[in-house]
């Protein structure tokens, strides 16, 4: 017990004396402990946008629907596009699978994939670019004809207010949030006349999204759009049955739309696309992202660490008398390397904390400076483990920074210590 509290005590004295040396020198070591503050600072607020986007990200993935495949007219190969759509036949694509045959999805690729067991339903799309006008004012829009007696069971987009489309509809749209919100020079509401093309709508329903979008009925959509024909179709988007057989689901689909296309994989017209590789892609980007922004804050911290190691030297030629007599007092090597390597943990502490506190602020401004970014209309997130991790780390830099300079200092012989000028 005896030797526990001598140790405890020495623990005391070396801690105290690393402390009054910080105190002792407040202009250098504020300007260190300034180092580690911005290092901190930015991890902080990085992984907290990182932890915000992530969120949105998996909001956004949850939506998408695992279940959910589009097949598109054109394949692509080695980097272009086999895909000539719209126009009778301009366009083409490289290497001897050029043609001026247009590709496009028909009424008998529709039949084909009715005929597949597996696919639960089946959503045929066409887009186009359509001119909307409201109380005088006009804008260009994208416009999506949907099959609407399927539309709302298939689609991953949530209404905010009013309905989806229903199977008798026909003069009737639904519009992305932002057209509602901020499009034209006054809010677009449900059952509000607008005009497209010169035939008139109206509103039943506004999404919970971004995006300045339009939805109606494929049939409507046919003569809104000019250039698109009967039966033709842009993509047509399925929702399998089981989802833990997406994949072979996938096979079936492309043997049986090259059996109906009379095509083979080698001059294969078209493509298939699933959900859950869009998440993976999302998903690498993100993390992608997040290694990026952690390498340029801990660049920051780096920086800080030279700043604490600097420090450290010039405390040690500054100190060298009194580790000569402290030495000469019965002070040992270890004791002089614990009171050099506190004073580093306790810049790298202090540069922690005041860092954490300015990183969390920091972070709370981050979603008004970014707001125009998708994955950025939620908010940050700084969590515990962030928290403990920049403490963490700080204090480590201040540590690994000051092991050379206290290693110096314990090594100092009294004699030549008590000599230095």
């Amino acid at each position: 017990m005896r030797g526990i509290g001598l140790i405890e005590m020495k623990l005391r004295k070396c801690f105290r004396h690393a402390f009054n040396m910080v105190l002792h020198s407040k202009l250098r070591s504020w300007l260190t402990i300034t180092g580690i503050v911005i290092g901190v600072a930015a991890v902080i607020a990085i992984v907290s946008i990182g932890d915000g986007m992530q969120q949105s990200l998996n909001a956004q993935l949850s939506g998408l629907g695992g279940d959910i495949v589009t097949i598109s007219p054109g394949f692509e190969r080695g980097g272009g596009m086999f895909n000539m759509r719209g126009g009778g036949g301009g366009g083409g694509s490289s290497g001897p699978q050029a043609t001026t045959k247009e590709i496009v999805l028909s009424r008998s690729d529709l039949q084909a994939l009715k005929s597949i067991p597996d696919i639960a339903l089946i959503d045929t799309n066409i887009r186009g670019s359509v001119d909307m006008s409201y109380l005088g004012k006009t804008g260009r829009v994208s416009v999506t004809g949907v099959d609407q007696s399927v539309w709302s069971q298939i689609t991953t987009g949530k209404i905010k207010t009013g309905r989806m489309l229903d199977s008798a509809d026909q003069n009737v749209i639904v519009i992305g949030g932002r057209l509602a919100s901020s499009y034209f020079s006054q809010p677009l509401g449900i059952n509000k006349m607008i005009t497209i093309n010169g035939s008139a709508f109206r509103v039943v329903g506004i999404l919970d999204d971004q995006s300045n979008s339009v939805y109606m009925p494929i049939q409507m959509a046919y003569q809104v759009t000019s250039d698109k024909k009967n039966d033709i179709y842009d993509t047509i988007v399925v929702k399998i049955k089981d989802e833990n057989q997406l994949d072979e689901v996938i096979t079936k689909i492309e043997d049986k739309l090259m059996t109906a296309r009379h095509v083979t994989q080698k001059n294969k017209d078209f493509s298939v696309a699933s959900r859950k590789e869009v998440q993976q892609a999302r998903a690498d980007t993100m993390n992608s992202m997040n290694a990026f922004l952690l390498a340029i804050a801990a660049v920051s911290l780096i920086v800080g660490s030279v700043g604490i190691a600097n420090t450290m030297f010039t405390s040690v030629l500054e100190k060298t008398k009194e580790i000569g007599i402290m030495k000469a007092i019965g002070a040992r090597n270890n004791d002089i390397l614990l009171i050099f390597l506190f004073n580093a943990a306790f810049i790298g502490l202090v540069g922690g904390v005041i860092g954490i506190i300015l990183g969390t602020i920091l972070s709370g401004f981050m979603p008004a400076l970014v707001g125009n970014l998708p994955l950025m209309r939620g908010t940050t997130i700084v969590s515990l483990n962030s928290i403990i991790m920049a403490l963490s780390v700080s204090v480590a830099v201040g540590v690994i920074a000051g092991i050379i300079p206290a290693y110096q200092a314990s090594k100092l012989k009294p004699v030549d210590a008590l000599r230095y000028e």
